[in-house]
Formats: structure tokens, C-alpha cells, sequence
């Protein structure tokens, strides 16, 4: 009952937005009683912040984090991202946008725990593309790269390009976002140029 709950929590707040779910229209889409509901979520705001931290980091760690993790380089794994969220909108034929970037519009502003639970989210995705750069760049790629900066650039480019995409509904602005976030990639000369000034900077252990 627990999951049918948040099942059915989680589409109602993607679909019509939190404010506009009301718990009688979830007891009534879910067919529990009220004192079922209030039994696993006291309160709208507590079934509100399961839906958060069960639901929406899991989407986000599912579309985002397990795949830069798992690919070849982070900017392989942001690339794949886009172009698979891309395909399936375009597949499915209607965008309702990223569920994080949704409810971080309608609630950051309405409640502390709403914007500290949203933002712990965003930080552990920025915080997963960055550590995945700075892997790479241990083994010698993309190093003129900062890796703080352009995990921050990743995330705002897809939450944007979802924002636009949803209400255009037009998924296309992802794989323009993806052109511009690929054109800001450093070229051979200039990676080895910032290795160049490190060294100059930061000279290895033994030398003068």
C-alpha cells in the first residue's frame, strides 16, 4: 500500500504539480482510506519528502549518475544521457520534464526541508559528474577541463534544456544543449597547454 502511495504521488506531482494534488484527489487515484494514508505519511508534506528522496534521487541517480559512472569518460557519459533522454522523449511524443527540476520550480521557495532535500539531490549529481572528470583526468583526459565548473554546466544545461523542452514540447533543444556543451570542450593543444602551466606551477617532487 506503502508503494501504490507513492506510486501514485509521484505521477500526481509530476503531472499536476504538488499544490494542485490535493490528499483527497491521492486517497481517491490510490483507492486507500485516509486513515491508510496517514498511516505510512502522517502528513502531504511527509509524503511529499518520501516522494523526494525515494523517487526523485532515484531517477536521477537511474537516468544520470549510474550512467557517467559506468561510461568510458564523463563527457561519454553526459552525451549518452542526452541523446537516450532525447530518443525516449521523442519516442513517447509529449515531455513533462525533469522530475527534480519540477519540483524544485514549485517548492524550493515554499518550505526549508523541501529546498534541503532538492538540493542535496542536485549536489550529489554535480558532485557525481565532477568526480567522474577528475577521475579522468588522472589517467591524462581532459584536462584543461575544471571539473567543478563544468558538472555545474552539465546540470543547468539538461534542467534548462528540460524546462524549454517541456514547455515547447519539443524534446530537439536537449540535443542543442548537448552541441553547445560538446563545442566547450578543450582541444589537444589547449589540454596540453594547461598540463604545461601546472607543471610550471606545480613542479614534481625533486625538483628544484
Amino acid at each position: 500500500m506503502r508503494k501504490k502511495v507513492l506510486d501514485v504521488a509521484e505521477d500526481a506531482f509530476q503531472a499536476r504539480g504538488y499544490h494542485a494534488s490535493s490528499i483527497g484527489d491521492l486517497m481517491a487515484a490510490a483507492d486507500v482510506s485516509g486513515g491508510a494514508l496517514h498511516h505510512h505519511f502522517p502528513t502531504k508534506k511527509a509524503l511529499a519528502l518520501a516522494v523526494i528522496d525515494e523517487r526523485v534521487a532515484a531517477a536521477v541517480e537511474e537516468t544520470w549518475i549510474a550512467p557517467v559512472l559506468a561510461a568510458a569518460s564523463a563527457r561519454e557519459g553526459v552525451r549518452a544521457v542526452f541523446e537516450a533522454v532525447a530518443a525516449q522523449l521523442e519516442q513517447q511524443g509529449f515531455v513533462r520534464g525533469c522530475p527534480l527540476n519540477n519540483l524544485a520550480h514549485e517548492l524550493s521557495l515554499a518550505d526549508p526541508d523541501f529546498r534541503i532535500a532538492l538540493a542535496g539531490i542536485f549536489a550529489g549529481w554535480r558532485r557525481a559528474i565532477a568526480d567522474k572528470l577528475h577521475a579522468d583526468q588522472q589517467v591524462g583526459k581532459d584536462e584543461g577541463t575544471d571539473p567543478e565548473r563544468f558538472a555545474a554546466l552539465t546540470v543547468a544545461a539538461y534542467s534548462g534544456a528540460m524546462s524549454m523542452a517541456k514547455t515547447a514540447q519539443d524534446a530537439s533543444v536537449l540535443r542543442d544543449c548537448l552541441a553547445g556543451l560538446e563545442r566547450s570542450a578543450p582541444s589537444p593543444s589547449q589540454g596540453a597547454l594547461a598540463a604545461r602551466r601546472r607543471n610550471r606551477i606545480l613542479p614534481r617532487p625533486g625538483t628544484p
